[in-house]
């Protein structure tokens, strides 16, 4: 069993010092290569503000959408995100109806 140690020795400067320049360079990078959250934008398609949402659908519908993600992530064709899938399937039922422009 390792030895125990006070907590404080966790929150003690670490031995070398970061250099918080390239500690922010590090974390800019890592974001990104993700991406802004759960953006999952081509490079043509400009950046949107998401918010969450979460919704019961047919099982069915489910395992479809799991199945074309994959599927098309696979041959590498945009888009094939579930995100990207349903936005694009929402947005003309949105636009027809008068709820978008």
């Amino acid at each position: 069993m390792a030895d125990r140690r006070p907590l404080v020795e966790g929150i003690k400067e670490p031995n070398p010092p970061i250099d918080p320049v390239k500690a922010r360079e590090f974390l800019d990078g890592a974001r990104s290569k993700a991406g802004s959250g759960t953006t999952n934008a081509s490079p043509t398609t400009p950046t949107v503000a998401r918010s969450p949402l979460s919704t019961r659908i047919r099982n069915d519908f489910t395992a479809a959408l799991k199945r074309a993600s994959l599927e098309r992530q696979l041959k590498g064709v945009e888009p094939h995100t579930l995100q990207d899938i349903l936005e694009q399937a929402i947005e003309p039922w949105l636009k027809s109806n008068g709820y978008l422009s």
